[in-house]
C-alpha cells in the first residue's frame, strides 16, 4: 500500500533533519579570536552560527558598565520598559478564557534610574512574584534613547561590515534580570549579541528543524493594567503595579500571529516525532560575542540579573542566499540566579 503524500513528505522531512545532524551535529564553533571578513563570509554562507570568546572584552563597555556607571550616565533620561508578570514578553500565553495567545508586553516610559534600581532590587532580594521589567526595544535605541551610552561600544563590527558591505542598520541595548526571558523566535537578520556584564544562555535551533518547532497561528492580545472597579487602561503609578493587575487582553482586529509553540524545556518529554530537533545550547560570558544567522530559531534565558544588551542590523548584499540583516547586540548582566534562556533573535 502507497503511502499517503503526508507521510512521504514527513518521511522525507525527517530524513533531511537527520541527514543535516549528521553533518553538523549539535554544537557550534568557539573562537579564540574575532574571524576575518572572508572566515565570517563563509559561516553566512553555511548559515552556521559561532561563538568569540573574549571577542569584545577590550571594550569600554565591557570593563566600565556597572550600576554606578550607568545610573550616572543616563542621569534625567526616561527609557521605554516592557512589563510582564512571567518576565516573557512577546510570548505565548495561556490566558484566564483558556485561549493561548500571541501576547505584547505593557509598555512604559519610566526614568532609567528607577527602572535599573527596579531591576537589581528584585535580584537582590529573589522576589519571584512582582513584575518583571524588561528594557527590549529594537528601534535602533543605543543610538537614540541610550545615546549617551554609545560612545562605549564599537560602531560596527568590522568583519561583518566588511563582509556584508555596510554599517549597522540598527544597535539595541537590553537591560534585564534573571526573569527576563526571549520566546522562541526567529529574525530575518543576521544577528551578533555582545555579552557586558553577567552570563546569558541561549538555545538554538537550526531553520532545518523549523518542521518540528509546532508553529502556529495565535490570536494576539496585549497585557493591560486592571485600572478601578476591573476596568482596564494604563497605569499612572507604574512602579507600584501588582504581579496580579496585569491581565491578558485579546486585541480587538488584530491578525493571527505565527509563532512556535515548543516548549523546549519539555522537549525530552515531547513525542517521538519532536526527537528529531536538536537544540544547541550556548552560555556567554562578560565580552563573549554570538553571530546567529538569519532564520535561526532562539529562546534566550539570564543566568545572572541586569543585563544589557547591543544588536546592529546590517542589510545583507546580493550575494548573500536569502533576505535579510545583521544584527550586533552587546549585552550586559549584573546578579546571579539559576534561570536560563534561549533565543531566537535578540539581546
Amino acid at each position: 500500500m502507497a503511502a499517503s503524500p503526508v507521510a512521504e513528505v514527513r518521511s522525507a522531512l525527517q530524513d533531511l533533519v537527520t541527514t543535516y545532524h549528521e553533518l553538523n551535529g549539535a554544537y557550534i564553533d568557539e573562537l579564540d579570536e574575532e574571524p576575518s571578513a572572508l572566515e565570517f563570509m563563509r559561516s553566512v554562507a553555511q548559515n552556521r552560527p559561532f561563538v568569540v570568546r573574549k571577542g569584545a572584552a577590550r571594550w569600554p563597555a565591557v570593563q566600565r558598565w556597572d550600576y554606578r556607571y550607568l545610573i550616572d550616565k543616563m542621569k534625567g533620561s526616561s527609557v521605554n520598559v516592557a512589563i510582564t508578570p512571567h518576565g516573557n514578553a512577546d510570548a505565548v500565553v495561556t490566558a484566564a478564557d483558556g485561549v493561548r495567545y500571541f501576547v505584547r508586553p505593557y509598555e512604559v516610559e519610566e526614568p532609567f534610574a528607577d527602572f535599573l534600581s527596579y531591576v537589581q532590587r528584585q535580584e537582590r532580594d529573589g522576589d519571584v512574584t512582582s513584575n518583571v521589567k524588561y528594557a527590549q526595544t529594537q528601534n535602533d535605541n543605543l543610538r537614540e534613547e541610550y545615546s549617551r551610552l554609545f560612545e562605549d561600544v564599537k560602531e560596527d563590527v568590522s568583519w561583518a561590515r566588511i563582509a556584508l558591505g555596510r554599517h549597522p542598520d540598527a544597535i539595541n541595548l537590553w537591560i534585564g534580570n534573571s526573569r527576563s526571558v526571549t520566546a522562541l523566535h526567529r529574525d530575518n537578520y543576521e544577528n551578533i549579541y555582545c555579552q557586558v556584564i553577567g552570563q546569558k544562555r541561549f538555545t538554538l535551533i537550526s531553520p532545518v528543524e523549523t518542521g518540528y518547532i509546532e508553529e502556529q497561528s495565535l490570536p494576539a492580545a496585549t497585557y493591560l493594567s486592571a485600572g478601578p472597579k476591573g476596568t482596564y487602561g494604563l497605569s499612572e503609578a507604574l512602579p507600584e503595579v501588582k504581579y496580579e493587575q496585569l491581565v491578558v487582553t485579546p486585541d480587538m482586529n488584530s491578525v493571527p500571529v505565527p509563532c512556535a509553540t515548543l516548549d523546549v524545556s519539555k522537549l525530552d518529554q515531547a513525542g517521538q516525532e519532536f526527537h528529531q530537533c536538536r537544540p544547541i545550547q550556548v552560555t556567554l560570558e562578560p565580552g563573549d560575542m554570538l553571530y546567529l544567522p538569519a532564520m535561526w530559531l532562539v529562546l534566550k534565558v539570564f543566568k545572572q540579573c541586569q543585563q544589557l544588551t547591543l544588536k546592529s542590523y546590517v542589510g545583507t548584499t546580493k550575494s548573500l542566499r536569502r533576505a535579510g540583516t545583521m544584527a550586533y547586540v552587546v549585552q550586559s548582566i549584573i546578579g546571579r540566579s539559576e534561570y536560563c534562556r534561549s533565543n531566537l533573535s535578540q539581546f
